[in-house]
């Protein structure tokens, strides 16, 4: 998911300020801290639990603009930016190059259909695992030292959401109910979740 599209949420000494798409929240973020007094300040990556270093210096369009996607300010870069086609550098044995140029439409269409195939067959399984690790990074940031931590994280990795959801009632309900809600893609069913 591309940072402009990528939801964030910010909390503020352990307790829920904010969420939504990343500008939003850093000029959320940059208005509460403009109030002052000390405060702990985190804001989390919704798709992968982990903690977001927001460079909140300067103007409020300096910072939307920073968090815009290169290829949507008009940057020359390789491949076709309209399209969301983005050149990287692969590496593969000779017989592997030999293989894909003998394909119809070159090494670029059959590596695209290759990865769509994978991505089908494996779709479910990796949203499952994406939102495993996304709930756990986010859990042991903020709700390491917590009674049950340990049993809970290994509920989640067995996808047994009732015991995840026992073990994680007495915690404060804002990190709680966050960790409940990125976790949530990690609970479903193996069928349900290739057929989402």
């Amino acid at each position: 998911m591309d940072q402009q599209h990528r939801t964030c949420t910010a909390f503020i000494d352990g307790a829920f300020f904010t969420s939504g798409p990343q500008p939003q929240v850093a000029l959320e973020v940059k208005a509460a801290i403009g109030q002052g007094g000390t405060r702990q300040i985190l804001v989390f990556d919704d798709g992968s639990g982990r903690v977001l270093d927001l460079d909140l210096s300067g103007s409020d369009q300096e910072i939307v603009a920073r968090l815009r996607p290169a290829a949507a300010e008009g940057a020359k870069t390789p491949g076709r930016p309209k399209l969301g086609v983005v050149a990287r550098e692969v590496t593969l044995l000779p017989r592997h190059w030999e293989w894909l140029g003998s394909q119809p439409g070159g090494a670029s269409v059959s590596l695209r259909k290759l990865v769509e195939a994978a991505r089908a067959a494996n779709g479910g399984r990796d949203r499952v695992r994406l939102a495993q690790q996304a709930a756990d990074r986010f859990m042991m940031a903020m709700l390491g030292d917590q009674p049950g931590y340990e049993e809970a994280s290994r509920a989640l990795y067995a996808g047994d959401r009732e015991r995840f959801d026992a073990i994680t009632q007495p915690w404060p309900a804002d990190l709680r109910d966050h960790a409940k809600r990125i976790a949530g893609p990690a609970f479903m069913t193996e069928a349900s979740s290739d057929a989402a």
